[in-house]
């Protein structure tokens, strides 16, 4: 019921009015208004959010971070003694060599870390578990020196374009280098792809190796001693070990055609690194 509301004349009363509805409650218009700000930005802003949403490769920034973070140490390692031009070129011939063996890794659905540098060393890929078989193995290890390879051909197209004796120097140093790598020696590639052929080839590889450093005369050299220390710690006892009788159960299961195969394109990389750089080298263009 209604109560009666006293009339404007003194003594009489009037009929009860339309109920009065309280009034609202701040508090819940001001979180309706919040929230329906809210669900305005969210419609607005929609597209912005699935895609911050989706960033999983935030997770992977550490791992960019540190990689690129040794490939500018090496550049500035490089620059320090023949020049920031010479420096960058030289570390990029590298990263194209390392995205090889990431690539192929990857391509096989093989987990593999992104390329690490060492001033002075070099770089690495490293994967994460053994590879499925030696013929994928063999097969990731050569990748690298044929991106290497193509990288170095890239600067001699340039130089011979230009005639510019930089060029020339830096499509000698791809050649030279990718396939010096492939000495059947590890930690070489050509250690690696050496496993699938024949690992007796690795005490080729070590003599090739040991008549490099004396032809040259690099015996002084800090990196010539460093890559010998390395050679001996990784090299040596499995060296050891084929002379004991071990071998590496996965080598039984490279098939005839597949060691084969491998071995005509390890050859064949072989010799288009040695008739790169020797191009390279007497191409009378680059004096």
């Amino acid at each position: 019921m209604h109560e009666q509301r006293p009339s404007e004349i003194e003594g009489e009363y009037l009929p009860p009015g339309p109920p009065v509805a309280p009034p609202p409650k701040r508090g819940w218009r001001a979180a309706g208004g919040a929230i329906g700000a809210l669900a305005i930005l969210a419609l607005k802003f929609k597209g912005l959010l699935l895609v911050l949403l989706n960033f999983k490769w935030l997770l992977f920034a550490p791992k960019l971070l540190f990689s690129f973070g040794s490939l500018f140490i090496s550049i500035w390692f490089y620059a320090l003694f023949f020049g920031w031009k010479f420096g960058v070129v030289f570390v990029l011939l590298i990263l194209v060599h390392e995205l090889g063996h990431y690539l192929t890794f990857r391509n096989f659905g093989i987990s593999a870390s992104l390329p690490f540098f060492i001033p002075g060393v070099g770089a690495f890929v490293a994967a994460r578990g053994p590879a499925p078989s030696l013929t994928i193995e063999a097969i990731a290890t050569i990748a690298g020196p044929v991106y290497g390879l193509a990288a170095a051909g890239v600067c001699y197209a340039v130089a011979a374009s230009t005639h510019a004796p930089f060029w020339f120097a830096a499509a000698y140093v791809g050649f030279f280098l990718n396939g010096l790598n492939l000495l059947p020696i590890p930690p070489f590639d050509g250690g690696g792809i050496a496993a699938a052929i024949d690992p007796r080839l690795w005490i080729v590889g070590i003599v090739a190796f040991l008549g490099f450093i004396v032809f040259f005369h690099l015996w002084t050299s800090p990196f010539s001693l460093l890559f010998l220390l390395v050679v001996a710690v990784v090299a040596v006892p499995r060296i050891r070990a084929l002379f004991a009788g071990y071998v590496d159960p996965r080598f039984a299961a490279v098939s005839r055609p597949a060691r084969i195969a491998i071995a005509l394109a390890y050859f064949a990389t072989i010799a288009i690194a040695i008739g790169g750089a020797a191009i390279t080298y007497f191409d009378p263009r680059h004096t």
